[in-house]
């Protein structure tokens, strides 16, 4: 299976969907599924900006024709019923698959999502090509009592949009990074999984995200990463 990271840096507007139709566009022949990162399709610091940018499911028929030809995975403020949610979406066949709403909001320090979004209830699995996928955004994954539902999920595949600003600075890494990847590594080996962890770069209202983008297999080990603070789209082969 070729996997594309696509680690991107949003803007805080909607012209971030005809970015992405035309990332999938560039891939689809040399990739089975493009993963971005959260709110990959709106931004992360929308704050009150969600009344006028958050998506309805009907405006995202660019990305449902798009995976006809080629597997997407993508984040989303999503408008549900006069509420908001912070989304995965997956998309394969022409078809809007899996939708994950993210769990666990973050309300501390930098982070006001519980004051914007409404959170989901639970995790799920879903199969696509004899595959067995779960979606997670971000700090669901910081979770112990997530791993254990990971676990009894069973998924084949992890993936992982994530939103992650930089911090923890020193001489020669992010602490954030080895937090990060100590994570999916754990994930992997648990749930015996391979873990896609895809996280963005650019900077909004002073926040800086780190990207590092990965690929872990499930013997725990992480086989590919992308660079730091720089947007880039890679394909790499997850092995049967």
């Amino acid at each position: 299976m070729r996997v594309t990271l696509a680690q991107t840096s949003p803007r805080l507007n909607r012209l971030n969907l005809d970015d992405i139709v035309q990332i999938v566009s560039q891939h689809a022949q040399t990739s089975d599924l493009i993963v971005f990162p959260e709110l990959a399709l709106s931004g992360y610091m929308l704050q009150d900006k969600l009344l006028e940018d958050a998506w309805d499911l009907d405006e995202l028929e660019a990305l449902r024709v798009a995976s006809k030809e080629v597997d997407i995975a993508v984040g989303a403020a999503l408008r549900d019923n006069g509420l908001f949610r912070n989304t995965a979406l997956y998309f394969t066949q022409g078809e809007l698959h899996a939708t994950h709403i993210k769990v666990h909001l973050p309300n501390y320090g930098m982070f006001e999502e519980a004051r914007y979004f409404e959170g989901g209830e639970g995790f799920e699995v879903f199969e696509v090509g004899g595959k067995k996928i779960s979606m997670l955004v971000c700090e669901d994954l910081w979770h112990e009592s997530v791993h254990q539902e990971l676990k009894k999920l069973n998924p084949d595949i992890v993936i992982v949009l994530v939103a992650s600003p930089a911090r923890g600075f020193e001489d020669e890494y992010l602490q954030i990074e080895q937090q990060w990847y100590s994570i999916i590594q754990q994930v992997a080996l648990e749930c015996s999984a391979d873990v896609v962890f895809v996280n963005r770069v650019g900077f909004e209202d002073g926040l800086g995200f780190w990207g590092g983008s990965a690929l872990v297999n499930k013997q725990g080990s992480i086989l590919h990463t992308l660079p730091k603070f720089e947007p880039q789209i890679a394909t790499f082969t997850i092995e049967d």
